[in-house]
């Protein structure tokens, strides 16, 4: 790769650049990066010679950052966190290498979690880190190798394999239903619903599934995680559709009750993906070939 010089700033420029479109003001930047305003200015300035653009505007002392330059801080940011990670994993990666997952907080945390002991016995070599993420991410500006995630597996530029289907059942605590479940699923649009940030069509495809035509959006309050919404519907702030795994201990116990009929697969399931471009990577590959052996989507969660 024969990039020229005048396209490979110094580190130090890009620093300071990222650092005052993050900051806003030089005095910030040198306190973090440990310089003085002037060495800070003196960055920035090399960096506009070496690109041949202006990246700031000046006024009374203060330096703002073009559109422009912004845009550039942000890919800049980016560069900068994967040099880091890389650097991270050179020093920190043991022989056998290591395997960077992101998860999905409640699904990694009760499914996969209880089950990688036995990996780590498999495999004593592999090092698997793990990230939550709850929102669609980019393999080309995050430093995974792999990811679990929810949907329809239709992720392009990746490999993917089916781990498990997903069953949801409304529930809610027993005080908000005094006299039990209704004998008709449209009872529940009386009554408050609890949605989950992820799945904002999850309440109107089980009432389509109920035989329930909504045509209007399903009104509620939303939930970043299944933590929290499950904390709701505990205290009754209203009826709450979840996988069954994660509310059959609290329905064992009486904390909550199924709100209306039995569990109903939803529209997608759970996946592990990967970027195609890291197929072959030995850790990767041991784990996947592991995880097969996992994916079935009626085994039974741990306890």
């Amino acid at each position: 790769m024969n990039t020229p010089r005048r396209l490979l700033p110094s580190i130090a420029s890009l620093r300071a650049l990222e650092a005052l479109d993050r900051l806003g003001s030089a005095s910030a930047v040198a306190e973090e990066l440990a310089l003085t305003q002037g060495a800070v200015s003196r960055q920035i300035q090399a960096l506009e010679a070496q690109m041949g653009v202006d990246l700031v505007q000046r006024s009374r002392k203060r330096l703002t950052l073009t559109p422009e330059a912004q845009d550039y801080a942000a890919e800049i940011r980016q560069a900068l966190n994967r040099l880091a990670n890389a650097a991270l994993r050179l020093q920190a990666a043991p022989v056998g290498g290591t395997l960077n997952l992101a998860i999905l907080p409640t699904f990694g945390m009760r499914w996969l979690v209880p089950r990688l002991p036995e990996f780590a016995r498999l495999h004593p070599e592999v090092t698997v880190n793990m990230s939550t993420r709850l929102v669609p991410f980019n393999f080309a500006s995050e430093p995974f190798d792999a990811a679990l995630h929810f949907g329809s597996g239709d992720w392009p530029g990746t490999g993917r394999m089916l781990l498990r289907h997903e069953s949801v059942l409304p529930v809610a605590a027993p005080s908000l239903l005094p006299a039990g479940p209704p004998a008709d699923p449209r009872a529940l649009l009386k009554l408050p619903l609890l949605h989950i940030q992820t799945r904002p069509r999850a309440w109107a495809d089980w009432f389509a599934a109920q035989g329930v035509a909504v045509d209007r959006p399903v009104p509620g309050t939303i939930h970043d995680q299944f933590s929290t919404i499950t904390q709701a519907a505990l205290h009754g702030l209203g009826v709450a559709l979840m996988p069954d795994y994660l509310v059959e201990q609290d329905i064992a116990t009486g904390r909550l009750m199924p709100a209306y009929g039995t569990p109903v697969e939803a529209s997608g399931a759970y996946y592990l993906i990967w970027p195609l471009d890291h197929a072959r990577n030995p850790s990767l590959t041991a784990f996947r070939d592991w995880l097969a052996t996992k994916a079935q989507p009626e085994d039974p969660l741990p306890r």
